[in-house]
């Protein structure tokens, strides 16, 4: 179970947030950034959740010392400012994401998971859709014992696709992303390998990859493949 370290002076939403996210998280409290780095420096923490407005040491001061000592702990900023240069410094300070008050909790929880997801596939290059594992480092991609032969363009096309699960991707920017840049491949290519992906993962419940009319491609997870 993945630890969340709660940042935050004002006791009532300290503990609300903390009772919504014990559910499912270890959750941590701090009243402010300098008893939050304390818990730094003897616990392991995979993600902090911090107000802007603190004593002491505040939450932009807190993640500009955390990105100064070249920590990547994954950071989502809450707060009851709503301007855009006030986002622009939390941003600019090295946070990740960014929330304003009052706190919708079904959203949080969506940002953390999306937050903790990335983390996790970016440290690891691997992705698990479950039974489903694709691993960046072997292009190898198993459905439990099987292994499911794929080109490394294919490779390359679902990977990024179940990496951003939701996301919408135009043709265009997958042929700069996989193919590159100065590709002679056009949009046809693409098609073709997306049929391919298809076929080989037909009767898939845990995915798919969807095509959205005049856009471009997304991949959506099934509930049991969340």
């Amino acid at each position: 179970m993945a630890t969340i370290l709660i940042v935050e002076d004002d006791k009532n939403t300290r503990l609300l947030t903390s009772t919504r996210l014990k559910s499912y998280y270890s959750v941590e409290e701090a009243e402010d950034g300098e008893v939050a780095l304390e818990i730094l420096d003897h616990k392991h923490i995979d993600l902090i959740i911090a107000d802007i407005q603190m004593p002491r040491i505040n939450g932009y001061d807190l993640v500009k010392i955390l990105r100064d000592t070249k920590n990547t702990i994954p950071v989502i900023m809450l707060t009851a400012m709503h301007s855009i240069d006030d986002k622009k410094i939390g941003f600019a300070s090295g946070t990740d994401d960014y929330m304003t008050k009052p706190i919708n909790y079904e959203e949080l929880l969506w940002r953390i998971k999306a937050l903790l997801r990335r983390v996790n596939i970016a440290s690891e290059r691997k992705i698990s859709v479950g039974p489903i594992i694709l691993d960046a480092s072997t292009y190898e991609v198993k459905i439990g014992e099987r292994q499911i032969e794929l080109a490394k363009k294919e490779f390359d096309l679902l990977y990024k696709f179940l990496s951003y699960p939701g996301m919408i991707f135009t043709k265009g920017q997958l042929l700069d992303e996989i193919w590159g840049y100065d590709t002679e491949s056009d949009e046809n290519t693409i098609k073709t390998h997306i049929n391919r992906l298809r076929n080989k993962f037909e009767g898939c419940r845990e995915f798919e990859i969807v095509t959205v009319r005049g856009l471009g491609y997304k991949s959506e997870l099934c509930e049991f493949g969340k």
